[in-house]
């Protein structure tokens, strides 16, 4: 499908990540080879795969936690692989918001602190901060929780809370890592139709990972990988046209 460059805000070209072998004389790894790929802006991605597909490593790429081997990866026509260290690290606190498997929420703040900390780590002042932070726990469902610490929260609240953190910087796109993997099917779901919201109703641009295919499907596009590169690459009936 064409896509407009105009509206791309990620473009993937010819992505290659090789690991060198862990003992002299071993075989080296091509965990993602040659990939491209675009993601428009408020699109809602799902790459899935079997185990060792290169589909996580694919995403690390795309945040710029993991730098290609070869190839590039833009975000809002940035190659991050030109970046420093430092305005790398600019780049993925601004302008990417993450979301893990595990919340890595801090026991001991409350959940607007934790969601208020990537801010507050950014150089802005507590009080407005928190408020930034309880206008994204509104955006979730979560700012009735703001004040309650995260072992007072079920796996699927604690899970909105790491989301809503992911979005208080006020990310160009949001990049999800196996997200439900540690919730039960119907926190699942609500985590799913929640990106979903974020991508129709607000215009987030939304990448997920996961192995389930169950999961891939709430998603109106589904790149399947296999072997480090671009199986399929399907968008679903119905799905808005681009």
């Amino acid at each position: 499908m064409e896509r407009r460059v105009d509206v791309v805000i990620l473009q993937v070209e010819h992505v290659r990540k090789a690991f060198a072998p862990a003992e002299a004389g071993g075989t080296g790894v091509t965990a993602v080879d040659g990939v491209d790929l675009a993601v428009e802006r408020s699109e809602f991605v799902a790459i899935t795969g079997s185990s060792g597909s290169g589909k996580s490593t694919l995403l690390h790429l795309l945040g710029g936690i993991t730098r290609p081997t070869s190839g590039s990866v833009r975000l809002e026509g940035v190659d991050l692989a030109t970046l420093g260290d430092e305005a790398l690290a600019v780049v993925r606190r601004r302008r990417i918001g993450f979301v893990f498997q595990r919340y890595n929420l801090l026991p001991e703040l409350s959940l607007v602190e934790n969601v208020a900390l990537p801010l507050v780590l950014d150089g802005m002042r507590n009080a407005a901060a928190e408020e930034r932070a309880r206008d994204a726990l509104a955006r979730v469902g979560m700012d009735h929780r703001a004040g309650h610490r995260p072992d007072a929260l079920s796996g699927g609240e604690q899970q909105r809370g790491a989301i809503a953190r992911a979005l208080v910087a006020g990310p160009a796109i949001v990049l999800a890592d196996e997200p439900t993997g540690a919730l039960d099917s119907a926190n699942s779901r609500r985590v799913i139709e929640l990106f979903r919201e974020l991508v129709e109703r607000e215009a987030q641009t939304v990448v997920l990972v996961t192995h389930d295919p169950a999961i891939a499907a709430g998603a109106p596009r589904v790149v399947r990988m296999r072997d480090g590169r671009v199986e399929s690459d399907t968008i679903a009936a119905g799905a808005p046209s681009r």
